[in-house]
């Protein structure tokens, strides 16, 4: 048998156990037969809670490898968990996230998405004492069917999950309406650059939600040309993986930003499409994903087990493409970024979207290196503009932030000024709002003595004394080596505060380094040291031109180390990274 088959009956056993461990058995209980969240305590309907738990029960109890196969008390659970889902669907046949998301559409098609696999997968096992499990599915899904023909999304990636979910109801219970549902969201075309970015820009989590939702839409349709989507963002990913395995996530547009994360939830989507390809590239990707896979952490929708077992999906014989360790890749420097910004005023949304994000950032540009453990990544549009791994030691992110547009700078634009060098360009304003013009005023016939600030049209005010704030940076290669020259223009006096973030493993030490509180320090001159293990970064030299200990509208996040150069405008700043 195939290792990753072993080593997945193997996990699959464990997160079964562990499951009915966690299963409440107390009839008196609205949450009886559900099973509780580790964190919170509470059992939920999502697509992380019992119906993920109840991917991993359903794939033991039908394969013949599992030690639960066929076993009489893990029937009894799952029969069990289906009914607490059937009660703790609302009338509307929505399911509610828990922590936010009530009666939700998308979280809805995140649990349809995988509760009809395994509605599929109970079904062909064609054992008669699953028919209560069954039934209670069946009934789940049926009830789940007006809410997603009618029902919006609040993000990007929801169209796609919804997408997969009616196409995957269409392929159980043939109904037409399903599809010409699914259409409408397909209309709205593909939110991808020709380099396989997804809008959310999110490597940690939504590029493989995305994936995996398109691979079943592409499936269930028959229309393979979806595939290419899928195929694109995969290869991008190719290129974004640290030494370590961690995932790049300096530039995320959702949750995962400057989190860790690795490539095991798209173990799945390239195991699958390994297989339809016989790409040696994605076989390469899907082994190294799953030797991530320990712990039990993906959506019902996404699960490991249930994809293997459901869509038979053997790698054995078919080559692997080494993964890509030496590297300079450019993504997304041909995307018309400038044109598509340049078309919102004529949408008509006025830059307002209700529950969700514009995500303006999509298809901004990022420069990608890595030579063996060392690991390099620049981007625009982003809090951080460049990051380092060296080894074990990490550079989490290099920021800049000003007084001028209190907080922190995300250059505009990324460029290749020559090989091996790179700069990036920001353009900050800030102005005046002069009074509402009187026949605007008169037009709203507001009450004189009385008049609210927030009625007031204040798109209307006229701009006045419009102030600007150039900076940049320049990013050059060395041999071991990186030089940063940070200026700005002539404007005087604005506070800028340059922000090393540190892996919180390693340590901080320099002469000129001072501690201000825990975890942070001011860099004030000469070197800079961080060293984690054997692995050592060194930065030279710090500044200390003002006293301010951090700027206004400025956060980092919690676990990391900081340490500040405090610089005074006009500056011409450089500074020298070097790996030893």
């Amino acid at each position: 048998m195939e290792p990753m088959y072993i080593k997945l009956v193997q996990l699959n056993d464990e997160w079964t156990e562990a499951g009915l461990q966690l299963q409440v058995a107390d009839p008196a209980s609205k949450y009886d037969g559900g099973v509780m969240d580790e964190t919170t305590g509470i059992p939920r309907a999502n697509h992380l809670g019992t119906p993920a738990v109840m991917a991993a029960w359903a794939a033991s109890l039908v394969n013949a490898d599992s030690r639960y196969y066929r076993q009489a008390e893990l029937r009894e659970a799952l029969e069990k968990a289906s009914a607490f889902l059937l009660r703790r669907q609302h009338a509307d046949g929505t399911i509610s996230l828990g922590s936010t998301n009530f009666n939700s559409p998308p979280d809805t098609a995140f649990v349809v998405g995988g509760m009809t696999q395994i509605y599929r997968m109970l079904e062909q096992a064609n054992w008669s004492e699953l028919a209560p499990a069954l039934a209670n599915i069946r009934l789940f899904l049926e009830r789940t069917i007006p809410a997603l023909l009618t029902g919006g999304c609040h993000t990007p990636n929801h169209r796609w999950v919804i997408t997969a979910a009616l196409v995957q109801l269409h392929d159980i219970f043939d109904r037409p309406e399903l599809l010409v549902r699914a259409e409408e969201w397909l209309s709205e075309g593909m939110d991808m650059t020709e380099d396989g970015e997804w809008t959310e820009r999110s490597n940690g989590i939504y590029n493989a939600v995305s994936n995996i939702s398109l691979f079943h839409t592409a499936r269930v349709l028959n229309r393979p040309a979806l595939l290419e989507y899928v195929r694109r963002n995969l290869r991008m990913m190719a290129y974004l993986i640290h030494p370590d395995g961690e995932v790049v996530t300096d530039y995320s547009g959702r949750q995962d930003l400057g989190q860790t994360f690795n490539l095991s939830n798209y173990f799945l989507v390239c195991r699958l499409m390994a297989a339809h390809d016989r790409d040696p590239l994605f076989a390469a990707l899907s082994d190294y994903a799953g030797s991530f896979i320990s712990q039990y952490k993906e959506g019902v929708n996404n699960h490991p087990m249930v994809g293997v077992l459901l869509f038979p999906s053997s790698l054995e014989g078919l080559e692997r493409e080494p993964l890509p360790e030496r590297y300079v890749k450019r993504l997304n420097f041909g995307h018309p970024m400038d044109a598509h910004l340049k078309q919102v005023g004529q949408v008509g949304h006025h830059m307002k979207i209700q529950h969700s994000s514009m995500h303006l950032a999509f298809g901004a540009p990022v420069v990608r290196m890595r030579d063996g453990n060392d690991s390099v990544t620049m981007m625009a549009k982003a809090p951080s503009f460049f990051s380092l791994r060296h080894g074990k030691a990490r550079l989490l992110g290099v920021k800049l932030a000003t007084s001028f547009a209190p907080g922190v700078v995300m250059f505009d634009s990324l460029e290749e000024a020559e090989q091996g060098a790179f700069k990036l360009r920001t353009l900050l304003e800030k102005g005046y709002s002069g009074p509402i013009p009187a026949a605007s005023l008169r037009e709203l016939r507001l009450n004189e003595s009385m008049s609210p600030w927030y009625l007031l049209p204040h798109h209307l005010r006229p701009m006045t004394h419009l102030q600007q704030f150039e900076l940049a940076a320049d990013i050059t290669q060395g041999d071991q080596a990186w030089t940063l020259r940070l200026r700005s223009d002539e404007r005087e006096d604005v506070f800028v505060q340059l922000t090393f973030v540190f892996g919180s493993e390693g340590e901080v030490e320099g002469s000129g380094v001072e501690p201000i509180s825990d975890g942070r320090f001011l860099y004030k001159e000469g070197t800079l040291s961080y060293s984690a293990g054997p692995d050592v970064i060194e930065i030279a030299s710090g500044a200390f031109e003002h006293r301010l200990p951090e700027l206004r509208d400025v956060q980092h996040p919690n676990g990391c180390l900081y340490a500040h150069v405090n610089l005074l405008s006009p500056f011409d700043h450089t500074v020298t990274i070097r790996l030893r």
